[in-house]
């Protein structure tokens, strides 16, 4: 890597996360020095006296409580990173995650890269195989991506230029404000997989995916619905360029 490199703003968004010290733990344990580490506390009334130790070693701003989007979008007006990278409080980070993941972006060139990662338990404890997905053919990623979300929003590393200038997180939207990103992104940008899995995911009873499952499905469907037409021209036309080269 360049004796220069880029800072990157880790954003924690945390609303009354039992986890949340875990979490700012493994962000302030990555071997790459230059990071920046963001809570935003979005109107939490519960376990953040568990942020007290760490306020030195952060930067903790309060707000009213509006969802994770608007958290994650405060903490991305805030940053002074090139790079932005999000930890859900109740997730983790290896601590090779963010050195290794920037190099694999530097040397793919990349402005977005998203990868692989493990389930955990309540106990930090992994208890799965990694469960990423990654493809090699980009058509096969926009299939894919065109019937729902298979990128862990954690795993995700971004310039966030590139963010900033498509509109940021759809604060209209509690659950599945990363997949319309990631869908407004995509026609932009490359979206390389990274394999290393350096991100544990914690499955717990209170975790949002499974208290709102509901919502979620109808949202997930908002969203796909919004961005049908526009991902089905994007694989069209890959499917037609990939047909004149096997006349070619």
């Amino acid at each position: 890597m360049n004796p220069i490199t880029p800072k990157v703003s880790i954003i924690i968004p945390f609303y009354n996360c039992q986890y949340i010290d875990r979490a700012i733990e493994s962000a302030l344990n990555q071997s790459y020095n230059n990071c920046e580490i963001i809570v935003i506390d979005d109107g939490s009334t519960q376990h953040v006296e568990r942020i007290n130790p760490y306020k030195g070693k952060i930067t903790y701003i309060k707000k009213g409580n509006g969802g994770t989007a608007s958290a994650l979008n405060l903490g991305i007006l805030h940053a002074k990173g090139e790079y932005f990278s999000w930890l859900s409080s109740d997730d983790m980070y290896h601590p090779e995650k963010i050195r290794k993941q920037l190099q694999f972006m530097q040397d793919q060139q990349a402005v977005i890269s998203y990868g692989n990662y493990y389930l955990m338990n309540a106990r930090d404890h992994i208890t799965s195989e990694p469960v990423g997905v990654g493809f090699a053919d980009k058509w096969f990623f926009l299939k894919t991506m065109r019937s729902g979300c298979i990128i862990n929003g954690c795993t995700v590393m971004a310039k966030i230029n590139a963010i900033k200038e498509i509109g940021m997180f759809d604060e209209s939207l509690p659950f599945t404000h990363d997949y319309d990103l990631w869908l407004r992104l995509i026609p932009k940008y490359d979206f390389p997989y990274f394999p290393e899995p350096l991100v544990y995911y914690r499955i717990h009873g209170a975790m949002g995916s499974k208290v709102h499952k509901e919502v979620i499905r109808n949202e997930i469907h908002k969203v796909k619905r919004k961005h049908r037409d526009q991902m089905s021209r994007l694989i069209n036309m890959i499917t037609r360029a990939k047909r004149n080269q096997r006349y070619l």
